[in-house]
């Protein structure tokens, strides 16, 4: 697997990248790297997450249903209106029963404190976790401020105010 490579232009909020005879445009941000590791980074050329990775000093256990708020020595500033998604990586989910109890964690753009990844066992099995592991990926997503516009009565829709369930199963 290819680590992409770029060359950022500090003054620009994007620049240029190029991923396997592809130009994209990518998001300039600041990152302070305290950790033993390298930068969080794309997997794969078609990949939105990238790894984060276990800063310990020491092998941590995580006994069943155990939670903890594993450290990655990253720290980041993002611009206005971008967030940092914080997700769970699929094949320790399926392989070893590990999530995260907040789903997505959120890292809004005025944090520039340690990102920390909170992993749950859900299986009952205790599961080991060395520095280096890539335990989490975070995604950066541009996000939308929203204005409140107050009404007496909303528009009606085809689903109206149907909830939890309400279009079955098949």
């Amino acid at each position: 697997m290819k680590k992409m490579e770029s060359q950022f232009k500090e003054e620009n909020e994007t620049t240029t990248l190029m991923v396997a005879s592809e130009i994209r445009e990518c998001l300039n941000v600041k990152i302070l790297n305290k950790s033993k590791h390298e930068n969080p980074s794309y997997s794969t050329n078609g990949s939105a997450g990238m790894d984060l990775r276990a800063n310990i000093e020491n092998t941590l256990t995580l006994a069943p249903n155990e939670r903890f708020a594993i450290p990655t020595g990253i720290h980041i500033q993002l611009p206005l209106g971008y967030e940092a998604q914080i997700r769970p990586r699929s094949g320790l989910a399926i392989k070893n029963g590990i999530g995260m109890p907040n789903s997505i964690g959120t890292i809004d753009s005025d944090y520039i404190g340690e990102i920390k990844a909170i992993l749950i066992n859900h299986s009952n099995e205790p599961f080991i976790i060395n520095d280096g592991d890539r335990i989490a990926q975070m995604v950066v997503a541009k996000h939308e401020y929203v204005n409140w516009n107050s009404v007496e009565i909303l528009e009606d829709t085809e689903r109206g105010s149907g909830g939890f369930g309400h279009s079955g199963v098949k």
